[in-house]
C-alpha cells in the first residue's frame, strides 16, 4: 500500500507597495499631532503651509489601498463578490467608528470625574448634547445622522466605500464614465449635497457633515483610479516638477498664519477665495495643492520607492513608519482616542516645550505599539503549531508524489 507524501505550499504573497505604506504611516503620525489638543507641534505640520493637509493624504492613500484590496476582488470574483467584500469592510469600519466614539466619551467622562484636569473634556468635544439628550442622539449616532465634528472622518469613509461598486460598474462600461461620475459628485457636493450632522437635536440644527463625502470622494477615487490604471501615472519631467513646486510655494503666503496676520492684502484675498479651499466641500485649491505635493513626493522617492530602501538608522525609521501605515485603520482609531487623553495630559502639564516633546513622543510610541500589536494578531499566532516534533504551516497541502 502506498501513501501520498504531501508538502505544504503557500499562496503567493502579494508584494506591498513601500510608497503606499510609507505615506499612509506618515499621515498617521501627522494626524496624531494634529488631534492632540493645544499641541504646539501643530504649528509645523504641512497644513500650516498649504491648503491641503494629512486628511487628503489619508483619503488618497485609502483610495489607492482600496484599489489593491478590493479592485482585485471585483476582477477575480465578479461584481457581486466584490460588492460583498465592500459590505464586509463597511461593517468593520462602522463598528470601529462607534467604538472610537464610545471609548473616547467614556475616557473623557473618566477624566472629568477625577477632578484633576483643568478642562471640561466632554464639553471640549461638544458632547454635552449627547449626554443631555442621549436617546434621540443615540439613534442619530447609530444611523450616522448625528456626527460630532471630532468623529467625522470614518463616516465619510463609509459613504465613499459604498460608492465603489457603482464606480466599478461604470468602469466596466468605460472608465471615463467612472471618472465623470466622480467629478459630477464633487460638483454636487460643492453645490450643497451633504448629510445632516445633528438631525436629532432638540433644537433644529442646519449643521451638515464636516467632511462632505460627495466632495471628498474625488481625492479617494483619484488614488483609486491611479492604482487601478484608469489614469496613467504622470511622467517625470523637470517642467512638471517646477510647476508642482511653484504651486506649493505660491500657496504658503495664503496658508501660513504669520503672513496672513501681518499682510492685509493676503488676508483679504484669502477671505475672498475661502470657498476654493473649503475643507468641508473639498475646495479645488486643496485638490490642486495636494496633487502638486503628491507629485513631488512621488518623484522624490524614486521608481517603486527606490530611495526609501535605505540602510542603518534611516532604514529603521522608514520601517517603523511603514509598519504604522500597514495598519492604518487600527492606528487611526487608536490615535483618535489617544489624542484626547494626550491633549488633557499636555494641558495639565502646562503646554511647555518639554511637556509637548514628551507627550508627542509618547503618542508616537503608542501608535507604533498599536501597529505592531495589530500585525501580531492579524498573523493569528494561536494557529501556529509549536510542537518540537512537527513543523506546521497554514498553507494548503498538495500531493506531490507517491512513495511505497
Amino acid at each position: 500500500m502506498t501513501q501520498p507524501i504531501v508538502t505544504p505550499t503557500h499562496p503567493p504573497k502579494r508584494q506591498r507597495d513601500l510608497r503606499l505604506d510609507f505615506f499612509r504611516g506618515l499621515g498617521m503620525f501627522i494626524i496624531l499631532i494634529a488631534h492632540i489638543t493645544g499641541n504646539p507641534w501643530t504649528l509645523w505640520i504641512p497644513a500650516r503651509f498649504g491648503f491641503s493637509d494629512a486628511t487628503e493624504m489619508f483619503v488618497f492613500c485609502s483610495g489607492m489601498a482600496s484599489a489593491l484590496a478590493f479592485g482585485a476582488v471585483f476582477s477575480r470574483a465578479g461584481w457581486l463578490m466584490g460588492t460583498l467584500r465592500i459590505a464586509h469592510r463597511i461593517w468593520q469600519v462602522y463598528w470601529v467608528h462607534l467604538g472610537v466614539f464610545f471609548v473616547t466619551l467614556a475616557l473623557m467622562l473618566a477624566l472629568n470625574m477625577t477632578g484633576a484636569f483643568p478642562r471640561d473634556e466632554v464639553g471640549a468635544l461638544n458632547l454635552k448634547h449627547f449626554i443631555n439628550n442621549t436617546g434621540p442622539n443615540l439613534i442619530g449616532l447609530m444611523t450616522l445622522t448625528y456626527v460630532p465634528n471630532y468623529f467625522d472622518i470614518l463616516p465619510m469613509y463609509l459613504v465613499i466605500l459604498a460608492l465603489i461598486p457603482l464606480m466599478m460598474s461604470l468602469a466596466r462600461l468605460d472608465v471615463r464614465l467612472a471618472l465623470f461620475a466622480s467629478v459630477a459628485l464633487w460638483i454636487s457636493g460643492t453645490a450643497g449635497l451633504n448629510f445632516p450632522a445633528e438631525l436629532w437635536f432638540t433644537k433644529p440644527s442646519d449643521r451638515m457633515w464636516f467632511f462632505n463625502p460627495f466632495s471628498w470622494q474625488l481625492i479617494f477615487f483619484t488614488g483609486f483610479a491611479l492604482m487601478s490604471g484608469w489614469l496613467p501615472a504622470p511622467p517625470v519631467r523637470r517642467s512638471l516638477i517646477w510647476v508642482a513646486a511653484g504651486i506649493v510655494i505660491a500657496s504658503v503666503p495664503f496658508a501660513w498664519g504669520k503672513i496672513i496676520s501681518q499682510v492685509d492684502a493676503i488676508r483679504d484675498i484669502r477671505q475672498a477665495a475661502a470657498p476654493l479651499f473649503s475643507k468641508t466641500d473639498f475646495g479645488i485649491l486643496r485638490y490642486v495643492h495636494f496633487l502638486a505635493l503628491a507629485y513631488l513626493a512621488w518623484v522624490a522617492v524614486g521608481p517603486k520607492g527606490a530611495r526609501l530602501r535605505r540602510t542603518g538608522w534611516a532604514a529603521a525609521i522608514i520601517d517603523l513608519i511603514c509598519r504604522v501605515g500597514q495598519q492604518s485603520l487600527a492606528v487611526f482609531a487608536a490615535s483618535m482616542v489617544l489624542a484626547r487623553v494626550l491633549g488633557a495630559v499636555l494641558k495639565l502639564a502646562g503646554n511647555g516645550p518639554l511637556a509637548a516633546l514628551a507627550v508627542n513622543l509618547a503618542g508616537f510610541a503608542l501608535i507604533i505599539g498599536v501597529a505592531r500589536l495589530t500585525a501580531y494578531f492579524k498573523g493569528q499566532p494561536w494557529k501556529a503549531d509549536r510542537s518540537p516534533d512537527q513543523t506546521h504551516t497554514t498553507g494548503p497541502l498538495v500531493q506531490t508524489e507517491l512513495r511505497p
